[in-house]
């Protein structure tokens, strides 16, 4: 099933043309921690994903490389990361790790009751 639906789709990873075009024009550059390979060859550069086709899954640094900001791979052409630079995190929207403020109904739909100088606007 797999080569069929490779056949026929381009959102579920390379398609048979990409692939043979990879094959007889690109030469394999580089790889990133998602399993993506970078290609280049015939003036063009270009990514083969590991997963889906969604351009939000290339690292900054090999976006770079293939927006042509920079000229060589990111492992040569860009210092270290800092220290304290953390991974990414991905966005957690509609997952049980989604962020919920107090009033939410998943959190009980009560929050603190105001205090203050807050007065609730009634109709006279």
């Amino acid at each position: 099933m797999g080569f069929f639906k490779n056949l026929f789709t381009w959102w579920e990873g390379a398609s048979l043309g990409t692939t043979l075009f990879s094959w007889r024009h690109g030469v394999t550059v580089g790889e990133d921690s998602n399993g993506n390979v970078y290609r280049e060859g015939a003036g063009r550069r270009w990514v083969i994903y590991n997963g889906s086709n969604d351009v939000s899954r290339v690292p900054p640094d090999w976006y770079a490389w293939l927006t042509r900001q920079i000229d060589d791979v990111p492992e040569r052409a860009l210092p270290p990361a800092p220290k304290f630079l953390k991974d990414p995190m991905p966005n957690l929207t509609g997952t049980p790790l989604a962020y919920r403020p107090s009033g939410a109904l998943e959190r009980g739909g009560h929050r603190a009751r105001a205090s203050g100088d807050y007065q609730a606007w009634t109709p006279d």
